[in-house]
């Protein structure tokens, strides 16, 4: 197949529209409809269904774009390793990582790598998914378990523990609960038991919801639990690395924790060498050593 005209299906399918791939490309409609014209009569088949609202792939489109779409992902590939300078940081990084910990770890810190890389890049991408790494979904991921993708280099962070906090504020008006039987006359903020989380925390809130808690708040991350923990909405769930940013949090129930949930930094093997990802790597482990660090120390 000519590469030139699988070049523009890609661009086509990714737009769902004649016009706006030409305009990425820089094409006229016609040039676009011509190619597309010519690339499924070589192939014997109709590649798009075509309607006012723009145009579907068919089921023989749908395979293409999965080949295109794995193509473009090792061109990205190898574009970013051919463009790591030996001596220098720069170029576009995507990482992923959760919205709790992207928000409430990872985020303050950047600045720090920044002020380091100025011309660095940082694509974040904070959702519960998993993103794909092999198929270059993103460069680089931080998730709550270990990677099960063979071809990933992967290193384990930390540990966390999720565990029960409020504002002092809040504990002040409704009093502190010594213990889970006694949170009856709390509200309880925290992620639903459907919702996307690890085992661990949402094994912690079925115990906790199994005290029969009179009123609770369900947010589906942790930043918003955080924001109503904050507004003295009542005792919150939440991961145990926020505690240091947040020290006036005051951790209720501490004997009633989840298990520890191990936190890992992943990337494609073949990004091994990516200056960018090993600027990102290196940042990130020393933030973590400090953090270790400075929790010896107040527990000291």
């Amino acid at each position: 197949m000519d590469w030139d005209k699988l070049r523009i299906f890609h661009a086509v399918a990714d737009a769902g529209s004649l016009t706006h791939a030409g305009d990425k490309l820089h094409l006229s409609q016609s040039a676009v409809s011509r190619q597309i014209r010519a690339l499924e009569e070589s192939l014997n088949t109709t590649l798009f269904h075509r309607h006012a609202r723009g145009l579907i792939l068919t089921e023989q489109g749908e395979l293409l774009f999965d080949a295109t779409r794995a193509m473009a992902k090792r061109l990205e590939a190898a574009e970013a390793r051919i463009r790591d300078s030996e001596d220098e940081v720069f170029g576009e990084l995507r990482v992923t990582t959760t919205i709790g910990f992207g928000t409430l770890w990872l985020a303050p810190r950047l600045a720090k790598l920044y002020e380091k890389y100025p011309d660095l890049k940082i694509d974040l991408m904070l959702e519960e998914r998993v993103l794909d790494l092999p198929m270059r979904e993103a460069d680089i991921a931080i998730r709550m378990k270990e990677p099960s993708q063979a071809d990933l280099i992967r290193r384990r962070l930390l540990g966390v523990r999720i565990k029960l906090y409020a504002a002092p504020e809040y504990l002040d008006k409704h009093g502190t609960p010594q213990s889970l039987a006694e949170l009856h006359d709390h509200r309880l903020i925290c992620q639903s038991s459907r919702a996307p989380q690890v085992a661990a925390s949402a094994s912690l809130i079925q115990r906790l919801f199994s005290t029969d808690v009179s009123s609770h708040l369900t947010v589906n991350n942790y930043f918003g639990i955080l924001q109503g923990v904050i507004q003295g909405l009542g005792i919150g769930v939440l991961p145990d690395y926020l505690t240091e940013d947040f020290p006036q949090l005051v951790n209720v129930l501490p004997e009633e924790e989840s298990g520890e949930v191990p936190v890992y930094l992943a990337y494609p093997g073949e990004l091994r060498h990516s200056k960018r990802v090993e600027a990102f790597r290196d940042f990130v482990i020393d933030e973590v050593i400090a953090y270790r660090r400075r929790n010896r120390d107040e527990q000291g």
